[in-house]
């Protein structure tokens, strides 16, 4: 990849932070509300907030709304507990433009959107995210050693998805308390024959697999080389938590696999 994440990776990737947003300036409805009931880019909402707020004509706002996996069924061992270490998902909704003031109220143009906005939706000012730099193209080393840095895991998917590849937005338990700074790149790796899953991996397949063999002696999982799987670059970072675009993959990445920083 060359440039920059784009707009939409910076402004729809979502966040998990432990800190509550606050809710006391929000979305009402909007324009013909005896009709929608959802909104998009295009379309006009009304927020709680007027010129007797100071808010003016051409103030922009982002739009969010906390989220979670209603299913509640782990991927990955200990995969609910590592969530909610990591805090509430805070889902990016869209932005919106202030064009019509009233004391109390204003209107106000989605100008993007990366969701259906609905009443109640969490109104925050808005605040600029630069996007930061890919470093420089290379071919990825599948045997590059540990680079001695944090490890984590690969927590969840956007969407709540538990796999995907090069574009694939994915949130791990590592964040600004811990170090991680957007612009910084994660590795994504597996050790062979690993099993913490409950769904797609039989057990100690590192050193055998019933009718085609096995070693003298069992291997554990971590004396054999690791398998590196790709890379991602941090867009997002809560305190415990960061989100990352991955910028290439070898091939399919699970919810489960691991990640060190570069």
């Amino acid at each position: 990849m060359i440039g920059a994440p784009s707009e939409q990776d910076m402004y729809c990737s979502n966040v998990y932070t432990p800190q509550a947003l606050p809710d006391n300036l929000y979305v009402i409805s909007g324009e013909e509300p005896e009709k929608y009931v959802a909104y998009s880019q295009g379309n006009t909402v009304y927020i709680n907030r007027g010129s007797s707020d100071g808010v003016k004509v051409g103030d922009e706002f982002l739009v969010s709304r906390e989220d979670h996996d209603a299913l509640k069924q782990e991927w990955f061992k200990s995969q609910n507990m590592l969530i909610g270490a990591m805090g509430r998902l805070y889902e990016d909704i869209g932005r919106l433009r202030v064009v019509s003031v009233e004391p109390k109220t204003s209107a106000a143009l989605v100008v993007s959107a990366c969701d259906l906005m609905y009443r109640g939706d969490i109104v925050q000012p808005f605040s600029e995210r630069t996007a930061p730099p890919y470093k420089p193209a290379t071919k990825f080393d599948v045997y590059a050693p540990p680079s001695g840095k944090a490890k984590a895991m690969i927590v969840s998917f956007k969407g709540f998805a538990v796999s995907g590849g090069e574009g694939a937005i994915v949130y791990v338990n590592l964040g600004g308390t811990q170090g991680v700074k957007v612009g910084d790149y994660f590795r994504v790796f597996e050790y062979p024959g690993y099993n913490d899953e409950y769904a797609y991996r039989e057990k100690n397949t590192q050193y055998e697999l019933y009718g085609f063999g096995s070693t003298p002696v069992p291997y554990s999982s971590k004396e054999l080389p690791r398998s590196l799987l790709g890379e991602g670059i941090v867009v997002r970072v809560g305190p415990n938590a960061a989100t990352v675009l991955l910028t290439d993959s070898l091939r399919e990445i699970f919810a489960g696999d691991y990640v060190e920083l570069e």
